[in-house]
């Protein structure tokens, strides 16, 4: 299935941007072209992703070529370098200097499923990209995604977000994730729409785009909030979506009270790509990541399998199927993250309403705690913590406890407060045994290039 119609790139003066250097159509189709035919023979490019131009038009040749495309992230180190190079059998590598990536990186590390060349396709579709996704343990795991994964969800979201070649993408997010990358660049070609990356995701570069849609993180949106200016600036904007990980309550509505607008919010993986969203023409709600988009089926599971109940309290294992879910990892033996029944199970905990609204717990991994019998989820303590108007940043996850199995423990970035004021607070909001047992008054969270917050970190904190 071709991603791009290369008419909708012609005769488009500045059709994409990428700091200070711009790109009409016509000149992007002639060096995609080229890059095209550069790769010729080569079932599988790596790219270095930078955020740059170059990406851009490396991953339009692969996409013209029908060559599976494999980004690298550009601040990847050896290990995690070679490792993507050796598992994805990448036979050419892009950037300032192309080259043959074979001995690439470290030989530390990463696996040896496959020597450079050998393409191992999922199903009978080769992939358009294969994406490294982290898991809790081991190296990261390639996720083949298909041209027709992409395009299902693409259309899927320009029908929910009234995406439209009218419109001016704008965001600086990274190039090799689903939200920069399949989103944010293939989004704007399919769609046919202007883009325009900021290079680096200030709020007064955001101002400035004049984008009628915009794409970020919550880090992102809690920092154009902070300038207040920039902020209002965006009531010209059409949409404002937001992603990669859950909006806290509190920035959702500052954010809407600043721009006149309520952000949309959706929710997805590497591996399913966009899922569930709320919609242009429909409600919007802080907490709710909307309803699935076309094509899209979603249930709630226990630990045991048992279907649970769609009441908006109850929560579960979320799992997921349609067209835009990816069909196995890289070099895996069978199918053991789906259900025999083929449901894909997310890892991530939700409840879902009578009304099809989800709302995202997190990982079951990290954001499940289970103490002294209950289950408690910690986005909902995270939350609370967020209205407290002495929190600037909170996170929270169970801690083993030789007496609840594990007790609730909150890192929270705040001023002028006490520990215990903080455990109060929460405990007159929800219900007590939701309250954290300790609260840590840290300088900082650890987050990851797209914002989201490291709980393994926070596990393995000493302090």
């Amino acid at each position: 299935m071709a991603l791009l119609n290369p008419t909708r790139l012609t005769g488009r003066p500045a059709a994409v941007t990428v700091g200070d250097q711009s790109m009409s159509g016509d000149d992007l189709l002639e060096a995609a072209t080229a890059v095209a035919r550069q790769i010729a023979g080569a079932d599988t490019v790596a790219v270095d992703a930078t955020t740059s131009l170059d990406t851009v038009v490396a991953l339009t040749g692969c996409l013209l070529a029908g060559t599976t495309l494999v980004p690298v992230p550009p601040d990847a180190g050896p290990v995690e370098r070679g490792h993507i190079l050796r598992d994805s059998g990448a036979q050419l590598l892009l950037g300032p200097n192309p080259t043959r990536p074979v001995g690439s990186g470290s030989d530390q590390g990463g696996s040896d499923q496959g020597g450079p060349g050998q393409r191992r396709t999922v199903g009978s579709d080769a992939p358009a990209l294969i994406l490294y996704t982290s898991g809790t343990t081991g190296a990261p795991k390639g996720v083949p995604v298909t041209s027709a994964n992409i395009a299902a969800d693409l259309d899927a979201l320009a029908e929910a977000w009234a995406w439209t070649p009218d419109d001016t993408l704008v965001h600086g997010l990274p190039l090799f994730h689903v939200h920069g990358l399949v989103l944010g660049v293939i989004g704007a070609l399919r769609v046919g729409c202007r883009l325009v990356h900021t290079g680096r995701p200030t709020p007064g570069a955001y101002a400035a785009a004049g984008g009628t849609l915009y794409f970020g993180v919550p880090t992102i949106w809690s920092r154009i909030c902070d300038d207040r200016p920039s902020a209002r600036a965006l009531r010209a904007a059409r949409l404002l979506v937001s992603g990669s990980a859950a909006l806290p309550a509190p920035v959702f509505r500052t954010l809407t009270e600043l721009t006149g607008q309520a952000p949309v919010e959706r929710y997805g993986m590497t591996e399913t790509l966009i899922t569930v969203s709320s919609r242009a023409d429909g409600e919007r709600r802080p907490g709710w990541v909307g309803t699935p988009l076309a094509g899209v089926h979603t249930r709630l599971a226990s630990e045991d399998g048992e279907q649970l109940p769609a009441d908006g309290e109850t929560i579960g294992e979320l799992q997921v199927r349609g067209p835009m879910v990816f069909d196995g990892y890289l070099g895996a033996a069978g199918r053991g993250d789906f259900t025999p029944d083929g449901w894909f199970r997310t890892g991530d905990v939700a409840a879902i309403d009578q009304a099809g609204w989800h709302r995202i717990v997190g990982r079951a991994s990290t954001d499940l705690i289970k103490s002294g019998g209950y289950r408690i989820g910690a986005g909902e303590v995270e939350n609370v913590l967020l209205t407290h108007p002495a929190v600037r940043e909170a996170a929270v996850i169970g801690a083993p406890d030789a007496d609840l199995g594990q007790r609730v423990v909150a890192y929270v970035v705040a001023e002028g407060v006490s520990p215990q004021s903080l455990i109060d607070f929460v405990a007159t909001e929800l219900s007590t045994h939701k309250r954290p047992r300790e609260v840590r008054i840290v300088d900082d969270l650890p987050r990851n290039a797209m914002g989201k917050v490291q709980k393994k970190l926070l596990h393995d904190d000493r302090r």
